[in-house]
């Protein structure tokens, strides 16, 4: 095994087992995200993307790694956002945590994970109509936020890191 597999495979497991850990593969929890009742959920995934805001910077600062800046799509990402949604409210999970549920020992996710498969084939093979269709409403090409904003990659950072902060402490509070 390579060692681009090899850490692909590591930071999987480990992403599986703080996952695990946060308990947010119970199907109660994912259910009171949508909710709005618990906010667990939405605690990890600030963290999640908090910790690798700063750690893709310090990367990229140090010359470990460079961006790849997508380009912004506002059909393509509203359409798919609704897509994403939909399927996590009417199966209960997402993606990550299905599989992270399987591994858990819960099999009722098969049947979920199939239709994910199914959905990525068919999504494969319609790609390239999407992307001459919705892949252009409101293409803002290859824009940060910190290009939109005006500011320094820090400030935003800081800001993120400000804001997800706050917004732990108020469901902490209101025990969410």
């Amino acid at each position: 095994m390579n060692e681009t597999l090899f850490a692909g495979l590591t930071t999987g497991i480990v992403f599986g087992c703080l996952l695990h850990w946060a308990g947010v593969l119970r199907y109660e929890k994912q259910v009171g995200a949508l909710r709005l009742i618990d906010m667990t959920i939405v605690k990890f995934m600030l963290s999640a993307v908090i910790v690798g805001m700063i750690g893709l910077y310090v990367l990229v600062h140090f010359g470990l790694a460079s961006l790849s800046v997508k380009p912004a799509r506002l059909g393509a990402n509203v359409i798919g956002g609704l897509l994403f949604g939909a399927g996590w409210a009417l199966f209960g999970y997402c993606p990550g945590t299905s599989l992270g549920a399987l591994g858990e020992g819960r099999w009722h996710v098969l049947a979920g994970i199939a239709g994910m498969l199914v959905g990525a084939g068919v999504y494969a093979e319609v790609a390239p109509f999407m992307m001459r269709t919705v892949g252009t409403w409101g293409d803002f090409g290859r824009v940060t936020l910190p290009d939109v904003l005006g500011v320094s990659p820090r400030a935003v950072i800081g800001g993120f890191v400000l804001v997800g902060a706050v917004l732990c402490l108020v469901f902490e509070k209101k025990r969410l």
